[in-house]
């Protein structure tokens, strides 16, 4: 995807991947991490603030830093990493709450023409 992105680091396996969100609030860490689900093959999409204290991923924290689309970029970005180093796995992602799922729904409609050039995507309806 051609947008505005953070630079993020990884680690070796390429399933971790850090970055920092800059706006009004602030600098704030990221986090997206790829977690194996008890498919073989297929992980799991978590995403959201990186929380110090627990060292995990708050996907429940709202930081209104004013640079969502970049974030969601940057997000996005981490899917060619991966893939680039997991050519054969899945990707499964939904959001914490209703909201950020139907967030994620528009993020990858609005730009369906472009992944699709690269990815085969699935979707669920109830």
């Amino acid at each position: 995807m051609n947008k505005p992105k953070y630079l993020y680091k990884t680690e070796g396996e390429f399933t971790i991947y850090e970055f920092i969100s800059e706006g009004p609030k602030g600098r704030v860490a990221k986090m997206v991490e790829y977690t194996e689900t008890a498919t073989e093959g297929v992980f799991n999409l978590a995403f959201g603030d990186f929380d110090e204290i627990t060292k995990s991923i708050n996907d429940l924290s709202v930081t209104n830093n004013g640079d969502s689309l970049k974030v969601l970029a940057t997000v996005a970005s981490t899917v060619y990493a991966f893939f680039d180093k997991h050519p054969n796995a899945y990707i499964v992602a939904t959001g914490s709450t209703n909201v950020r799922t139907r967030l994620y729904r528009m993020g990858i409609t609005n730009n369906l023409a472009e992944i699709t050039e690269d990815f085969i995507v699935y979707g669920l309806t109830e």
